[in-house]
């Protein structure tokens, strides 16, 4: 196995973190002062114009649409600006997003954040050419923004077969009921469109078809009568501004059924396709924070004295910057071996590896992260520092996309059937 850049990749990754240095990283804590201010006297869900200037200046460079996949990307990445006029792959991907994760802003910026690298991925490879006109273009052009509506706050939605949330067809119709929360990007001004997702029963299908095949994904404008963001949540009392989490209700919902993605019952399938590719770009981004963490706490730990020693020198904390260092590059590796055996195989040649990752890395990032708050002492909770917020990003994320138990049961499964046993 070969998990080399092509020169291509490696030259756009030379490129992108250029560009975090010289363009984002000085703006950047200007950024979350002014971010800052505007919660306490204005409106911080209103993108400051500085994110607008940084995504001319990284598109006018062909930096823009990088997580474009290469056997989908085709006309969309000449027609919307990614350098080179074609997709990459996931190995050739993965160093891009480590780089974009050193900063809270920068995938944005590149147009290459969550949700909305996901839910454009479903419309290249899933959606008509109607559905790509209306939403896809607008998406990858940077004027709209969108949501992934999945987990639901009344069952427990780490098993995605609880869902209750319906979308029935009738007729050239689709009614839509139901609650859902942990909603990304439903706070954005700009968010036009959500992928939702709900249990239905089209007409003239069996009601006891298996449960992966009970539910479907549909594109629900988020000016449809009907649907309401509840509102918006905290994430251990931080907002996510201007993107967000929210709690949306859809009741009675009317869509046609044209906007149903790839066909009724389809949901799973579609989701399968979405979320592997997609915990390849968190957990890359991840290890890009924890690489700008480690930096952190090392430039503390030699700048800073106590007891009459740099901090480096004090509790055991050169052992445990060592043993950052060695997390990190383990954890680098299982990922680019995950991102490897999607591109030689698809989702389904990949389910151990992908669920490997998206335990290691969350929880490799958050020790490492926390280690950098610790050598900040008290400084590194407050918000003079970007630890804080970041150690949350990287816990939350052993909730997203499923939670580590789920993730834990299928490597264990898969490993076990090896040898026979079932489920």
């Amino acid at each position: 196995m070969d998990f080399s850049p092509s020169p291509r990749a490696a030259d756009l990754t030379k490129r992108v973190a250029a560009f975090v240095a010289e363009e984002i990283d000085p703006i950047e804590p200007a950024y979350h002062r002014d971010l800052a201010e505007a919660r306490r006297t204005g409106d911080p869900w209103q993108p400051l114009p500085v994110i607008a200037e940084l995504q001319a200046k990284a598109r006018a460079q062909g930096l823009w649409n990088l997580f474009l996949p290469r056997e989908h990307a085709g006309e969309y990445a000449v027609r919307y600006g990614t350098d080179g006029g074609e997709g990459l792959s996931n190995v050739d991907y993965a160093p891009l997003a480590e780089q974009m994760g050193r900063s809270a802003i920068a995938p944005l910026v590149f147009n290459c954040n969550a949700p909305d690298t996901g839910n454009m991925e479903v419309l290249l490879k899933y959606g008509s050419q109607e559905q790509r006109d209306r939403w896809l273009d607008p998406l990858l052009d940077g004027r709209i923004r969108s949501a992934f509506l999945m987990t639901e706050p009344e069952v427990a939605s780490s098993d995605a077969t609880n869902m209750a949330a319906t979308a029935v067809v009738e007729g050239d119709e689709v009614v839509i009921n139901g609650r859902k929360w942990w909603s990304t990007g439903v706070g954005h001004p700009d968010c036009e469109i959500y992928v939702f997702m709900g249990l239905t029963y089209p007409e003239g299908a069996d009601p006891n078809a298996d449960r992966h095949h009970r539910h479907s994904m549909v594109l629900v404008p988020r000016d449809t009568p009907g649907v309401k963001v509840e509102r918006m949540l905290p994430t251990m009392g931080i907002y996510d501004e201007p993107l967000g989490h929210g709690e949306v209700s859809l009741t009675d919902v009317r869509v046609p059924a044209s906007n149903i993605l790839s066909g009724p019952g389809e949901a799973f399938a579609i989701a399968q396709g979405r979320l592997g590719p997609g915990r390849v770009h968190h957990c890359m981004r991840l290890i890009g924070l924890a690489e700008a963490a480690l930096e952190h706490a090392c430039r503390r730990g030699l700048e800073r004295t106590a007891f009459g020693k740099p901090l480096v020198n004090l509790g055991g904390n050169r052992e445990r910057i060592a043993d950052a260092r060695i997390a990190l590059e383990q954890a680098r590796l299982l990922v680019l071996h995950a991102a490897w055996k999607l591109d030689q195989g698809g989702p389904m040649a990949a389910l151990s590896e992908v669920s490997q990752i998206k335990v290691a890395v969350p929880a490799m990032a958050t020790s490492v992260i926390d280690l950098a708050i610790q050598l900040h002492g008290g400084g590194g909770m407050s918000d003079d520092f970007p630890l804080a917020a970041a150690w949350v990003g990287a816990r939350s994320l052993r909730l997203a996309d499923g939670p580590d138990e789920v993730h834990r049961g299928l490597v264990a499964r898969l490993e076990l059937g090896k040898y026979g046993a079932g489920r």
